[in-house]
């Protein structure tokens, strides 16, 4: 082997030398990245499992409070039912009662008016079934009226037309002013423990 053959020689050497030099140094690089790698894709991991864990909760939270209002909203409207179911079978009894008991509470609710002047209002089926001593029934009660021949556009009850003012005792008109009350008095009944 001649000079030439052994500096080549020599230089495929020194070559494979720093090839394997190189390539130790890129593998171990490339074991450090991949551990960092490693390390961060864990901590990535981590991150998004308690972002998602996070997400259910929320998800959770807003579910378990749309529930609640729904059922809330539910609740509400089916005691908002039972109200009117039970508000018109209270006018229904009312409007049915027997002539004497429902005169009863016409004159009870002219006391309230007691001192009054004016013309009674009632609707056509009251007109035909009105006492004969309605008029001074409602005097005893404390209310000086006539009785107005044309009827009134109201369900029960009467209207007392005092010149420009008149005053509604329409048993509807009643219930519908005294509703609040009437459906806390319901309320307690029917939905209170």
């Amino acid at each position: 082997m001649g000079g030439g053959d052994k500096i080549l020689n020599r230089i495929n050497a020194d070559c494979d030398k720093r090839i394997e030099a190189i390539n130790a140094d890129t593998a171990q690089k490339c074991s450090d990245i991949m551990a960092e790698a490693q390390i961060q894709a864990a901590e990535l991991c981590d991150d998004i499992a308690k972002k998602a864990a996070a997400k259910v909760l929320q998800i959770k939270s807003a579910a378990k409070s749309r529930a609640e209002l729904e059922t809330r909203n539910a609740l509400l409207k089916k005691r908002r039912e039972e109200i009117d179911i039970t508000y018109k079978s209270v006018l229904a009894q009312l409007t049915s009662l027997a002539d004497n008991e429902y005169f009863d509470i016409i004159y009870a609710l002219a006391k309230k008016l007691s001192g009054k002047e004016g013309v009674v209002m009632l609707n056509t089926k009251d007109l035909q079934r009105a006492p004969d001593d309605f008029i001074s029934k409602l005097e005893q009660s404390g209310v000086k009226a006539q009785l107005c021949s044309t009827p009134a556009n109201i369900s029960s009850g009467f209207i007392l037309k005092c010149g420009d003012i008149e005053e509604n005792m329409d048993f509807a008109a009643i219930l519908a002013d005294k509703r609040d009350l009437i459906e806390d008095l319901i309320n307690h009944e029917l939905f209170v423990s």
